[in-house]
């Protein structure tokens, strides 16, 4: 409840208030909120106050807005750890969801200069692109693009990569994987992205660009760039203090 005498300012009461209403799942994913009048006029405070709470809330991707509709409880974004290297497999796993990947493309193609220079090869060497959508409980999250050179994985095949990359590098061909470098940055999502993401003009994705490096060779055997949609995904990382 909402105590004016605290001073704790009234938008962010509200803000609690309505998180914790979210978290115990009282709002859930979809259910439409009470508008601004509603809730000014239940908890006794200004409609501006609760525009500032609900602004908030908005910006933090906890709420949507539809224009004409109104504001709707948003569904709860994944949650990934940074601080390991997983694949997308098992990071869903992980969590409980289903992963599933659409291929749209595979083939074998001469390196270009950004691909060549993340995995320490030259322009004219071969390597795999697959290019895939990557899908938890069949509801697209990711664009994935991955490479990885012909010389040093040997002969692959779509087959091959139905299962996690990282598995079949494992399990298949006896890779030891020692670490990745990761990169994160925020973008506005192309026109490919708005169609296989189903998302719309003007959506913020997250592209991830990760090189992956084997076990006490320090070769990278893949670069892998990642285009998330960010109103389904959170990333966490732990940052010991050096």
């Amino acid at each position: 409840m909402i105590n004016k005498n605290s001073p704790i300012p009234i938008y962010y009461q509200l803000e609690q208030e309505i998180k914790t209403f979210i978290e115990s799942n009282i709002y859930a994913p979809g259910d439409f909120l009470p508008s601004e009048r509603e809730l000014a006029e239940k908890y006794e405070i200004s409609r501006m106050t609760v525009r500032q709470a609900i602004n908030n809330l908005v910006n933090e991707g906890l709420l949507y807005r539809e224009k004409g509709k109104g504001t709707f409880v948003a569904e709860k974004k994944f949650e990934q750890d940074l601080s390991g290297l997983t694949s997308f497999s098992e990071e869903m796993n992980n969590r409980g969801l289903t992963p599933s990947s659409q291929l749209l493309n595979f083939q074998l193609m001469y390196a270009d200069r950004k691909v060549a220079a993340a995995l320490n090869i030259d322009s004219s060497d071969l390597v795999y692109e697959m290019k895939r959508i990557r899908f938890a409980d069949d509801e697209p999250v990711a664009l994935e693009f991955t490479y990885t050179p012909q010389k040093r994985i040997g002969e692959l095949t779509q087959e091959d990569i139905h299962m996690s990359f990282y598995e079949f590098m494992e399990n298949k061909r006896q890779f030891s994987i020692a670490y990745g470098d990761q990169s994160i940055e925020a973008s506005l999502a192309n026109e490919e992205e708005i169609q296989l993401l189903k998302i719309d003009h003007g959506d913020p994705v997250l592209v991830i660009q990760r090189t992956t490096y084997l076990e006490g060779e320090n070769t990278p055997i893949e670069y892998t760039k990642s285009v998330y949609r960010a109103d389904k995904y959170k990333f966490n990382i732990r940052m010991p203090r050096s």
